[in-house]
């Protein structure tokens, strides 16, 4: 049988509409099909399962699809191979609304069902930083990346492919006011850790076995003086060349990684 060509993971081509029904994309995986159905059921129209799957991650997926009644197709993998162009599916494909649909922080923290690992970008204007941080977002397992609507990129085509499928993976949530949306997280129980070169305490020294969420600045810049005095706690990357700092997707993945090393991950 002739391989598939390969294609990031998760990313899948829009798909023209239906009579009657809006453009649609394809998403895969498990952790981008259950984050869809946990978070944006409605934008789900269609899941395709491995009828070869009969393990727990598949009962799990089916037992919510059904829940959330959506339509389930039992599919044989080179179905779902030709469906997307690889077999890094997992056995699961789900169809989704092609448009954007902008999800609130509320919707992500009340779907938490682990502490919160959250990453907050304080005015990062380069598509390139931004799609470069959902990739890590995603690698890590991060929940939601968020940002202000004002001084901020927005998730454009540039960021997209850049973010090779983490844009689909990720929820991108813009917010009108980036302190308010911080003081929200803080009421949640969620600890507000801001980078900061100047900071006394190492990003390595803070707990960070609870829920999180670190700030980050746009390189050069830093964090604004609002979102500074909103953080529970600044941390600094020890620095120990030359240099005085880092690309903000590079410190992203250090803070980040970090919370997962000490949640044992």
């Amino acid at each position: 049988m002739a391989k598939p060509p390969a294609v990031d993971d998760a990313v899948a081509a829009d798909v023209s509409a239906d009579a009657g029904r809006p453009a649609s994309r394809l998403i895969y995986g498990f952790h981008a099909v259950l984050g869809k159905l946990k978070r944006d059921p409605e934008a789900v129209f269609e899941l395709y399962l491995s009828s070869q799957r009969q393990d727990i991650r598949a009962r799990e997926v089916q037992q919510l699809a059904e829940a959330q009644g959506v339509r389930l197709i039992p599919s044989e993998s080179d179905r779902l191979d030709g469906m997307v162009g690889t077999r890094r599916h997992q056995g699961v494909i789900a169809r989704i609304d092609g448009r954007h649909r902008e999800l609130k922080l509320a919707d992500v923290l009340e779907s938490l069902d682990e502490p919160a690992l959250l990453l907050v970008l304080d005015g990062v204007q380069d598509p390139h930083n931004l799609g470069a941080c959902l990739r890590v977002a995603d690698a890590v397992g991060a929940h939601a990346v968020i940002a202000p609507k004002d001084r901020a990129v927005g998730l454009n085509a540039t960021a997209v492919k850049v973010a090779s499928g983490a844009a689909d993976t990720v929820p991108y949530i813009t917010v009108t006011n980036l302190a308010r949306a911080l003081r929200e997280m803080q009421e949640a129980g969620v600890w507000i850790i801001g980078a900061a070169g100047e900071a006394e305490q190492s990003v390595f020294d803070v707990d960070q076995k609870g829920p999180v969420a670190w700030v980050l600045g746009a390189e050069g810049d830093g964090l604004r003086r609002l979102t500074r005095d909103t953080c529970d706690v600044l941390a600094k990357i020890p620095m120990l060349g030359s240099v005085e700092s880092l690309n903000v997707s590079v410190a992203s993945g250090i803070c980040l990684f970090e919370a997962r090393r000490q949640r044992g991950a």
